[in-house]
C-alpha cells in the first residue's frame, strides 16, 4: 500500500510508525509541513492509498479527507478530545491511558474509530512516556487500522462519554510552591517537560522549568533553592524538594527563542551560593533521588546507566560519563553494562548549549572531543566485554558511541538514525571505524548518505545491533541485567576477552584510532570554523525552535534528530 504520511514535524512518533510500516513492504513518503500549507501538494504529488497524521498540529483540509482516506493519531483514548490530552493525563495522574486512530472529518478528534489502544501510564515525564509506551501503543493501533482498511473493513462511530477539553495553558500548570506538595509538582512539571515547560518566577526573572524528579532528604522553605547537582537545581516543595535539570528563559516578543540549558548554566550569573551535591554511591533502600549517571553491580555484571535530558550530551556530561566509566573499569565485573534504562541511549552533542555558548564554534570542538575521548575508552577497554543497551531511540554520535562496545543491544520499540548529514555536520565518534566493521563499508556510505530513521528489527537484519530485546519500556533494565547475567556466565567468556584483546591490538598495528579520529576532526574542525557552514544555522533552528519550511525528511537538513515531541 502507498501510505503518505503528514506530520507538523519529523518527531519520534512519526519516526517510528514511518519504520516499522516500510519494514512491512508498505511505500512511505513523509511530508513534513508545520503550518499544513503542503498537504495538497503532496498528496497530488505521492496519490496515496492512504494518509496517515502521526503528529499534525493543523487540521487538514476538507478537500484532501473527502477525496482521500485519512487517519489522525490521537494520544488519547476513544472519547477524549482536545490538543492537551497527554499533557492532562500526567498531570492528572492517570494508571491507564491510550491511543486512538481515528478517521479524518470535519470536527477534530470525533471520526470514526479504526483502532485504540490502551496503555499503562508510569511516573515518568510526557516526553519519555510519548517516546515510549504511547509510541508502542500507537504503532500497534496504526498497524491494526492499516490492516483493517486492508481487509475492507468499516469503522464504528465514536460512542460513549465525550470529554472535549481545549489547551492546558499556563494558568492551569502553575505551580503554588507553599501550597503544592511534592507529587502535585512533579506531576506539573513532568507535564510539560519537554515543551512548553511550566512558567514560573525564580530569582528575579521568569523561566520555563522543564522536568522534575524527586528528592527525599532536603528540606527547606517552600520555593527556596537548596543545592545543586549535574547542572540541576534542587527547590523545596510544602513537604519535600525536586529537582529541576533544565530552565528556559523566557524572552520578550520579537525577541529570539531562548535555548533550554542546565539549570545551572541557565541561571549562571544569578544564583546564589549553593552547596554541589554528589549523588548518593549507593541507592537508598526505598529512597528517591536524582542523579544523571548510575551505578550498579550483580554479581560479575556492572550497568552504567546515564539519562540526559533529549538524549543531548554536553562537554560536561560526556567528562561525567567518562569519570563514571573509568571508575567501573576498576571493579572486578567481566561485563560491563553501558546504558540499560528506558528512553534515550544518547543523540549525541548538546546543540542547545553550543547555541548559547560564547563562542559557538569553539564549544563545538570542545563538545566532540569529550564525546570521542568517551568513545574512544569504550573502544580500547580490552579486560571485559562491554555491551550497549540502548532502551529508546539513538542517533549520530550517540549511535556511534553504541557502536564502540562488543555488543549492542536495543528495545523493540527504539529507533536509530545512524548518520550526521541532517545537521549538515561530517561526524566523528570514530564512526569511520565502527559504522563499517559493524555493517560494511557500501551499507554504512548508505546509511549516512540517505540519512533516514531505522527501526530495531531492520537494525538487527543489517547487522547494525547485535540483539533485540522484545519488552515494554518498563521491564528494559530488568531483561538487560537477566541477559547480561547470562552472558557472563557463559564458560568461554574469558577466551572471547583474550580474543578481544589480540584483535584490538592487531588492528592498532594496522590502522590505528588516532587516525581514524585526525580525519574525523579534521573535517569536523573545518564545518565549525566556516561561519556560512549550513551547521550554524541548522543548529540555531533546531536550538531555538524555528520553524522550517515544509518539507520531506529526505532533503538535506530535515527534520534533525532529537525534534520536539509532544
Amino acid at each position: 500500500m502507498r501510505i503518505l504520511l503528514i506530520a507538523s514535524s519529523f518527531n519520534s512518533l512519526t519516526q517510528r510508525v514511518l519504520v516499522e510500516l516500510r519494514d512491512r513492504g508498505h511505500a512511505v513518503p513523509v511530508e513534513v509541513t508545520p503550518d499544513g500549507t503542503a498537504v495538497r501538494d503532496a498528496v497530488a504529488r505521492h496519490a496515496p492509498d492512504l494518509i496517515v497524521a502521526p503528529m499534525l498540529k493543523t487540521v487538514v483540509p476538507r478537500d484532501v479527507w473527502t477525496a482521500h482516506r485519512c487517519l489522525i493519531v490521537h494520544p488519547g483514548p476513544v472519547g477524549d478530545r482536545g490538543p492537551s490530552s497527554l499533557d492532562r493525563a500526567v498531570q492528572e495522574g492517570v494508571a491507564e491511558w491510550g491511543v486512538t486512530v481515528l478517521q479524518a472529518e470535519e470536527e477534530m478528534d470525533a471520526g470514526d474509530v479504526w483502532a485504540s489502544v490502551a496503555f499503562r501510564v508510569p511516573d515518568v515525564g510526557k516526553s519519555d512516556l510519548y517516546r515510549n509506551e504511547l509510541s508502542d501503543a500507537a504503532v500497534t493501533a496504526v498497524l491494526l487500522a492499516v490492516e483493517r482498511i486492508a481487509a475492507g473493513e468499516s469503522p464504528p462511530p465514536q460512542t460513549g462519554a465525550i470529554r472535549a477539553r481545549p489547551a492546558l495553558r499556563q494558568e492551569q500548570r502553575a505551580i503554588s510552591w507553599s501550597d503544592d506538595t511534592t507529587e502535585t509538582v512533579l506531576r506539573i512539571l513532568r507535564a510539560a517537560d519537554s515543551q512548553p515547560g511550566v512558567r514560573d518566577h525564580l530569582l528575579g526573572a521568569e523561566w520555563f522549568l522543564h522536568g522534575g524528579h524527586a528528592e527525599d532528604g532536603l528540606r527547606g522553605r517552600p520555593g527556596e533553592l537548596l543545592a545543586t547537582r549535574a547542572g540541576a537545581v534542587c527547590r523545596a516543595t510544602l513537604d519535600g524538594a525536586v529537582w529541576i535539570p533544565e530552565l528556559r528563559a523566557r524572552t520578550r516578543a520579537g525577541r529570539p527563542r531562548a535555548c533550554r540549558l542546565p539549570a545551572t548554566l541557565a541561571l549562571a550569573g544569578r544564583l546564589p551560593p549553593l552547596p554541589e551535591l554528589p549523588a548518593p554511591e549507593e541507592a537508598v533502600p526505598d529512597g528517591r533521588t536524582w542523579s544523571d549517571i548510575r551505578y550498579r553491580e550483580q554479581g560479575p555484571v556492572g550497568v552504567l546507566s546515564f539519562a540526559f535530558p533529549g538524549g543531548a550530551m554536553s562537554t560536561d556530561q560526556c567528562r561525567r560519563l567518562l569519570d563514571a566509566y573509568t571508575a567501573a573499569l576498576t571493579r572486578p565485573t567481566s561485563v560491563l553494562v553501558l546504558g540499560g534504562q528506558r528512553d534515550f541511549f544518547s543523540n549525541g552533542i548538546h546543540l542547545n548549549v553550543i547555541e548559547a555558548a560564547a563562542d559557538p564554534a569553539a564549544e563545538s570542538w570542545a563538545n566532540i572531543n569529550a564525546m570521542n575521548d568517551l568513545v574512544e575508552a569504550v573502544l580500547t577497554t580490552t579486560d571485559r566485554l562491554v555491551v550497549s543497551a540502548i532502551g529508546g531511540n539513538a542517533a549520530a554520535g550517540g549511535v556511534m558511541l553504541a557502536l564502540a562496545a562488543d555488543e549492542v543491544w536495543c528495545r523493540s520499540g527504539s529507533v536509530l538514525n545512524p548518520h550526521y548529514r541532517r545537521m549538515g555536520l561530517y561526524g566523528s565518534e570514530y564512526w569511520t571505524y565502527t559504522l563499517p566493521r559493524k555493517v560494511g563499508a557500501a551499507l554504512a556510505a548508505r546509511l549516512t548518505e540517505e540519512a533516514r530513521p531505522v527501526s530495531a528489527a531492520a537494525s538487527l537484519g543489517m547487522g547494525l545491533v547485535d540483539r533485540v530485546v522484545d519488552c515494554g519500556p518498563a521491564e528494559f533494565a530488568g531483561e538487560i541485567t537477566r541477559l547480561a547475567a547470562h552472558l557472563a556466565s557463559r564458560p568461554g567468556l574469558p577466551l572471547r576477552v583474550a580474543e578481544k584483546k589480540t584483535e584490538h591490538e592487531r588492528r592498532e598495528s594496522a590502522t590505528p584510532l588516532a587516525a581514524h579520529r585526525e580525519r574525523e576532526l579534521a573535517r569536523m574542525r573545518r564545518i565549525f570554523d566556516d561561519p556560512a557552514a549550513p551547521y550554524h544555522a541548522l543548529r540555531r533552528a533546531f536550538a531555538r525552535k524555528e520553524a522550517p519550511r515544509a518539507q520531506s525528511p529526505d532533503g538535506p537538513g530535515a527534520g534533525a534528530a532529537g525534534s520536539a515531541d509532544c
